[in-house]
Order: structure tokens, then C-alpha cells, then sequence
């Protein structure tokens, strides 16, 4: 006997997660809304936590808590909920909930609501519950009388779980018959149309079907009568311990399907209870590896391209169901095709298929962003073949050189085309993460081989670098035709050193130093100019052969002597600091540029054998303009002029006896002109200024 197991079996999204929720939450006062699911053997292990099912909201106490089945409620529910304290946790299956919404948004735009199901269903009941008093219909075959709906704007939904032949066929009468106008939503689930499309395969190709589901769950009858379509023995399985096993003997083959309610447990066994009753274990039905199936993950590819259906969408992103797999996977917001992402936009096209490539496998990580990403790096192929640059970034390294990725083809960068020069192993991990600028040496493109690019970035580089270079010949060309000693020409400092600074003008680096700069001393080159800021400055000098350019920025700006005049006039008193002492006196500058000599002889009104007696470098003094030429940049001052004079008696002292007193011998010894120079003072006749020789000689 062999055993085929639908691949669409056992709990769809919504009811697993309502029963999840009803065996995992606090059980105190606890109420369910209606039976939960359409199995007996699963609402008994919820009754045994002391969970209650009531179909009344009277008879649940204000405060407590209520589960909401996966089949949905009106909104009225939701209302007397709110107003008696009574905490909701919503359970309705996302497909439902969007039916709901499509009933209250096209009923109060006043058009007439169709709904094709079960009338006593309790999802259409709670579909219903959300029209505002809207004009609402159900049908629930071909055959009922449709002549309301004459001439009126129509908006068909489908109960989740109904049949899709029969959805089709009262659409497509209805449209021929009796709307005005018609919008069709079809919601049954996706589960549900799989579920049903494969049954009616298995039924074809089988001698006998098992159905297995609950007494009363409706899309358990529908996948019987979608079998019964095909195969004469179909068996309705609800309670696996009371089936008649032994009406499977002697058949070849077998298909087992199962409801949307139907647990894995109760599918499971099934399957032993047919493997020990029919004695047919053994190399033919090894019902052991089958149940091993159903708990298994299938495998997928890194890189693989799937197609999965939206299930359910969330503030976190889009739940997909991937094919051959029970659990629903969620593709991130960060990875779904849209500039912003919206729940509610996806909650509208729950059902639908959508694409996605698996970018890791554990844990399993879907995008559908990448597959647009590749798609759009596939359509520079044709670019890539003619010689374009492309840019990819290195995920991986081999002995050999970086690996890459771009679309379906994968890189590789041998270690000599890297860049000049050998490159060692520690250097190759250092690439990893980083984006490579390329170009392709060769492409394979056998797609039962492997789909490949063999690219270069040395390549890449040394074109960049003949690039630059051409275009720095043609700056160098083009200024040297245009610019001569003496022009005025503006430039931005691009970098300073200790001697100057290095400046562009027209795209060619000019060098200003450091003594042209100011007409002052300067200690940093950043004192003066900033970096990145643009000046005037002078051409001082061309060297075309060795393509060198000085130019100065003092050049263009007053030296301080020049204007000296407009600021000081002869008997100004001005305050200075001392700079320099020289044995005739000493310099004081009164700002930055202009140094004034005070001579030895106007630094007191007494004798002064060295200036330093009087003064120290560094100290600020005020001193008086004797005398001014700006044509020699000489300044005289004195600060003896701004100290009173001391009163001073002279008294001859009598001659020594053997004193000479001639009077053309103007000398004295050494000795007697120490003891008088005390008392000596200056003669106001003395103007005190230097000689060229002295001032030079000062600055010795």
C-alpha cells in the first residue's frame, strides 16, 4: 500500500494561533466567544483548563477576559466589550478581518454587499455584524433566487473557507443577470483554495481518500465533497479511534488530507493507527518516516528565489508562507518593496503572491527589496560587457583572491587584479565589507555551471590614474599659457606646512612661503591664512621648466611705515613694549611692525652706564615722539622726557693738590669720573637718535 500525505495539511495561521492563545494564556476568567474550532478533541483540552465557551455575551462577567475566535465578530461586540470593562484578545484571522473591512468600507458608500457562504456560519454572522445597516445578502449556491440584487452597484465577498468553484460560479452568473455594477473581492483564504486544489489532484489519482476534521467544521466538508467529486471511496474521519481500519486493506494506494482545524496530533494518528490496523508496515508504508514529513523544515537556499503568499501583515512587517512550509515567516518591513511601509496597504492583499529571495537560512531571512535590487543589477549586464565600471561589494575571500556577488552571477577578483603591487592574505580580509569599483575580464554565463564574473580593480584604478593625470596636464598646460609674474590671481589654501602654504590657483598648487606672508614676523603659517579659505596674492615668481610658482600675500598688503604717518606725529605720547636693548639704547615697539629707538641718552635724566640698569625686555613703558620719518622708518622716543627732572645743586670741590687744570685737557682720570657721574645729568641739546651703523649693528 502506498500512503500519499497532502502537503497542505494540519492548522492554518489564524486557528493555530487561536488555539496557541487559548492554551497558553491565564485560564482566570477566561470566556471564549463562540466555539473556538471546529474539533472536538481540541476544545476538550481548552475545557480542561477551565476555559469557558459561551455564545452569549450576557453570560460573561464585567472585567473578565475574552478570547475572539479565529471566525471574527460584529462590531457591536467590540463596542459592549469596551463599555463593561471586558478585555478583549482578538483572535479573527487577518483574511477575516479584511473581509470585514471591505463590508464596512463599500456599505457605507451605499452599495449593496454580497456575501457568498453559509448563512448560520459564524464568520458570515460576523461579517454581517460590520454593514452599518447597509443592504447585505448572502448566497449559498447557484441556485437561490438572485433578483434583489436587479440593477444595484454590488460588491461580492466570499466566506474564507468556501468553496472556490462555486464562488466562481455565482459571480460570473450575478454579473450576466443582475448588477448595475460589480466589484468582486475574492477572499477565500489561500489555505483553503491549496487545501482544495490539492485534494481534488489526490482524489484523481487515488483509489481512496481520508479526510480528517471536525463533525462541524466547514472547510473539512468542503474538502469531502471537493474528493467526492472524483473518488468513490472518500471516508469522513472525525474520531480516529472508531474508523474502521480494515476497510483500507487490499488497496494500492492511498491520499490523506486534513481540515484547517485539524491538529498534527490527530493526524499522526491517524496515519499509526492505519500502519497497525491494516498490518502493512513494512517497506511500502512506513508511516513513522511520513509523520517525520509533516514535522519537517524544507530546506532552502541562500540566494534562492521563492514565491510565497501573504498571510498576514503586521507594525513589524509582512508574514509570508512559503511553499511545502507550516510556519509562517516574517519578511521585515526594512526588506518589503515600498518607500514607506503601511500595515493597512498590505492587509489588503492578504492572499496574494508575492516574491521574495532568502538571504540567510539560520534563521531563515527573506527580502523582497534585494530582488529588485538584483533585477536592477542584471540590467547593467549588457554595460558591463561593453567595459563599464560597475560597483559590488566583497562578501567573501578564497586563496585565490575576493568574492563577490552581483544578480544571479557571483565576482571574482583575482588577488593580481586587487590593485598594483602583491597582496598579502591579511590585506585580502581587510576588503571584506568593502565596495569594489570593477570591470569584467571575462563572463561566464552557463547557467548549469555557474553564472560568473571575472573582474578587475586594478584595472579600474590604473585607468583612474591616467585619467587624473591627463586632466592635471591639461591645468598645468592651461595656467602656465595664462598666467604671468605679477598677475593678481586668487587662491584657495588647500595645505600648510612650516614654510608656507600651499595654495590653488586655477587648479594648480602655487607655493606661498612663510616670509611672504606679512610684512611681520610670523611663527605659523594658520596666524595668517585658514585652510580652505580663497585670497589674493601676487605672482612673484614663474619656474615653467620645473613647473614651480611663488607667490606672495604681504605683497597686496600696506606695510606698516606707510601709514605710520596718518596714526603718530612729533610729540605724541604713546605707550610701547620694550623688544630689544643695544648698548646706545634700546627699541620699543608700538605695534606690531613699527619698532622706535629711545637712546641710551633718553631713558633717564642721570647717567647710565647700560640700559638694562634702567629697563628690561619684556616691560611696557610710555614714551614721547621726539622725531618722525616714515621715507627712512626711523621713529625717535624718549621716555626721559616724561619723567620729571631732578633737582640737582652742583658745588666745586677744591683741587687736589697736583691736579692738572689746563684748559685744553678735557679728560679726567677713570677714578674722579665715577665718583661725579652720579650727579651728572643729560643737556637738554641732546636729541638722542642713532646712526645707521648703530641701529644696524644693534640688530647684530
Amino acid at each position: 500500500m502506498q500512503v500519499k500525505l497532502a502537503k497542505h495539511s494540519g492548522f492554518c495561521h489564524g486557528v493555530k494561533f487561536a488555539v496557541d492563545t487559548a492554551l497558553d494564556i491565564d485560564a482566570t476568567n477566561l470566556y471564549i466567544y463562540g466555539q473556538l474550532i471546529h474539533n472536538e478533541s481540541v476544545i476538550a483540552e481548552i475545557e480542561e483548563r477551565g476555559i469557558q465557551t459561551v455564545d452569549d455575551l450576557n453570560l460573561v462577567p464585567d472585567g473578565a477576559t475574552l478570547i475572539l475566535r479565529s471566525h471574527g465578530v460584529g462590531k457591536d461586540i467590540y463596542a459592549r466589550c469596551e463599555r463593561r470593562n471586558i478585555k478583549v484578545v482578538d483572535c479573527t484571522c487577518s483574511f477575516v478581518k479584511r473581509t470585514q473591512r471591505i463590508a464596512e468600507k463599500y456599505t457605507k458608500e451605499g452599495k449593496t454587499l454580497v456575501i457568498v457562504g453559509k448563512k448560520n456560519h459564524p464568520e458570515v454572522v460576523g461579517i454581517c455584524g460590520w454593514c452599518d445597516g447597509g443592504e447585505v445578502y448572502v448566497f449559498e449556491n447557484i441556485h437561490e433566487d438572485f433578483s434583489p440584487l436587479k440593477d444595484k452597484d454590488i460588491v461580492i465577498v466570499a466566506q474564507t473557507t468556501y468553496k472556490e468553484h462555486e464562488f466562481e460560479e455565482i459571480t460570473k452568473k450575478i454579473i450576466k443577470d443582475y448588477a448595475k455594477t460589480v466589484e468582486i473581492f475574492k477572499t477565500i483564504c489561500y489555505t483553503t483554495i491549496r487545501r482544495q486544489k490539492e485534494a481534488a489532484e489526490l482524489a484523481k489519482e487515488n483509489e481512496a481518500i481520508l479526510v480528517i476534521g471536525g463533525q462541524n467544521s466547514s472547510n473539512t466538508q468542503t474538502l469531502y465533497d471537493t474528493c467526492k467529486k472524483y473518488c468513490k471511496a472518500v471516508f469522513k474521519i472525525t474520531d480516529v479511534h472508531t474508523f474502521e481500519y480494515n476497510r483500507l486493506k487490499n488497496l494500492k494506494n492511498i491520499a490523506v488530507v486534513s481540515g484547517a482545524s485539524t491538529p498534527n496530533a490527530q493526524l499522526q494518528e491517524v496515519l499509526l493507527n492505519m500502519a497497525k490496523n491494516t498490518d502493512s508496515q513494512g517497506e511500502n508504508l512506513n508511516m513513522e518516516d511520513i509523520v517525520k514529513q509533516m514535522n519537517a523544515t524544507p530546506n532552502f537556499k541562500q540566494g534562492e528565489i521563492v514565491t510565497g503568499i501573504i498571510s498576514n501583515a503586521t507594525d513589524e512587517g509582512v508574514y509570508i508562507l512559503l511553499p511545502n512550509s507550516k510556519k509562517e515567516i516574517l519578511l521585515a518591513k526594512e526588506e518589503v518593496l515600498t518607500d514607506s511601509y503601511n500595515k493597512n496597504e498590505f492587509d489588503a492583499k492578504l492572499g496574494e503572491e508575492i516574491e521574495v529571495i532568502v538571504l540567510a537560512v539560520n534563521p531563515l531571512k527573506l527580502s523582497e527589496k534585494a530582488i529588485a535590487q538584483m533585477k536592477k543589477e542584471e540590467a547593467l549586464l549588457p554595460e558591463i560587457k561593453n567595459g563599464a565600471e560597475f560597483s559590488a561589494v566583497c562578501t567573501n575571500i578564497n586563496k585565490g583572491g575576493l568574492i563577490s556577488k552581483i544578480g544571479s552571477y557571483d565576482i571574482f577578483i583575482p588577488r593580481g587584479e586587487i590593485r598594483n603591487g602583491f597582496v598579502s592574505n591579511d590585506a585580502l580580509k581587510e576588503y571584506i565589507g568593502k565596495t569594489l569599483r570593477l570591470k569584467a575580464i571575462e563572463i561566464k554565463e552557463d547557467a548549469k555551471i555557474k553564472k560568473e564574473i571575472i573582474a578587475s580593480q586594478r584595472i579600474v584604478i590604473a585607468d583612474e590614474r591616467a585619467q587624473r593625470e591627463a586632466e592635471k596636464l591639461k591645468v598645468i598646460e592651461a595656467f602656465f599659457a595664462n598666467v604671468h609674474e605679477g598677475d593678481i590671481v586668487e587662491g584657495k589654501v588647500e595645505r600648510v606646512t612650516d614654510f608656507g602654504a600651499f595654495v590653488s590657483v586655477n587648479g594648480f598648487d602655487c607655493l606661498a612661503h612663510i616670509s611672504d606672508l606679512s610684512w611681520q614676523n610670523v611663527e605659523k603659517v594658520t596666524d595668517i591664512l585658514t585652510i580652505g579659505e580663497s585670497y589674493k596674492f601676487k605672482v612673484l615668481k614663474i619656474d615653467s621648466e620645473n613647473k614651480k610658482v611663488a607667490i606672495g600675500y604681504k605683497q597686496l598688503q600696506p606695510q606698516p611705515w606707510d601709514t605710520v604717518a596718518e596714526r603718530y606725529k612729533v610729540g605724541d605720547v604713546v605707550h610701547g613694549k620694550v623688544v630689544r636693548i643695544v648698548p646706545f639704547g634700546l627699541f620699543v615697539e608700538i605695534e606690531k611692525g613699527i619698532d622706535a629707538l629711545v637712546h641710551l641718552s633718553e631713558i633717564s635724566h642721570v647717567w647710565l652706564e647700560n640700559p638694562t640698569t634702567a629697563v628690561a625686555i619684556g616691560e611696557e613703558v610710555d614714551v614721547k615722539i621726539l622725531n618722525l620719518e616714515p621715507e627712512n622708518k626711523k621713529m625717535t622716543l624718549s621716555i626721559k622726557a616724561l619723567l620729571p627732572a631732578p633737582e640737582i645743586t652742583k658745588i666745586r670741590q677744591p683741587r687736589e693738590k697736583g691736579e692738572y687744570t689746563g684748559k685744553n685737557n678735557m679728560r679726567r682720570s677713570k677714578n674722579n669720573a665715577s665718583k661725579n657721574d652720579e650727579g651728572r645729568e643729560w643737556k637738554d641739546s641732546s636729541i638722542g637718535g642713532a646712526s645707521i651703523a648703530e641701529m644696524l649693528n644693534s640688530k647684530n
